[in-house]
This record gives C-alpha cells, structure tokens and sequence, in this order.
C-alpha cells in the first residue's frame, strides 16, 4: 500500500520526540530542573484584589516578590533534601527547583497600598481598589 508522506509533520513527530528525551535528562537529574509556574488564585473581596499562590516548602525570606508597571512576578527556588544523596526512587512527586509566576494587576488596584503575608505555604498579597477607579452608583433624575 502506498502512503503519502509528509515531511513536515515528520520533522514535527522528531521534534516532540526530542523534547520529552530532553525533559526525562532533565527530570532525572542530569541538568538543571526547569522552571515551574506557581499555582494561584485571584480573588475579588468588596474593595480589594487578593492574590494567593502556593509556595511549599519555601521560607518567606526566600520568596521574591515584585511589582513593575501593574505587573506581578513571584519567584522562589526550594533546594531537593536529597541533593547530594543518590537514592533509589520508587515515586518522586514533590518537586524542587526554581518557581515563578508573573501575572498582570487589572488598572483598577491602589499598587501603593499593597499587604502582603505568608502562612502555611501560603503568600496572600492584598491590591485595595483605587478610589478614582472604584465603581460608584450614579442616580438618575427624573425629566
């Protein structure tokens, strides 16, 4: 039976084939461990945005925080507890290396009046709405 081939998806089919062989030397140790996105949620609380994201098994001095041009960047590195051990894993699910997250801030959050707090793994930062951009009700007059 003939078959038409189709160089592209060919070169496609090599490239995603190379990719995962590169990802398994990495996840195996043999580079460096890629960065991985933060899980968050965004809230809206009455007159507040709250950003919560996940960090476990960092310590709060070692996040990084930032905010430039309503943009918010989270970054953080944990260090594996086994690092210098060679161990024999039957499963290995909690990861370690390096974290981030960027995320861009609606127009509408006070980006100078910002809390911040970490518990349980957990960093809460807290945009207060800016007043000139709050919604207000605005009354109608009868003709």
């Amino acid at each position: 039976m003939l078959q038409r081939w189709e160089p592209f998806r060919e070169m496609r089919r090599m490239d995603e084939i190379m990719n995962r062989l590169w990802r398994g030397h990495l996840r195996d140790g043999l580079g460096e461990i890629e960065k991985w996105a933060v899980p968050l949620d965004v809230v809206e609380e009455d007159d507040k945005i709250i950003v919560r994201a996940t960090v476990p098994g960092v310590k709060p001095e070692d996040i990084d925080v930032t905010l430039e041009n309503d943009v918010l960047t989270i970054n953080a590195e944990t260090k594996s507890d086994t690092e210098d051990r060679k161990e024999n894993y039957l499963v290995r699910e909690r990861r370690a290396g390096k974290f981030h997250r960027t995320l861009r801030l609606p127009d509408t959050v006070d980006s100078e009046k910002v809390d911040t707090k970490y518990e349980n793994g957990i960093v809460e930062i807290t945009f207060p709405k800016a007043e000139a951009k709050k919604a207000r009700r605005l009354s109608i007059r009868a003709a």
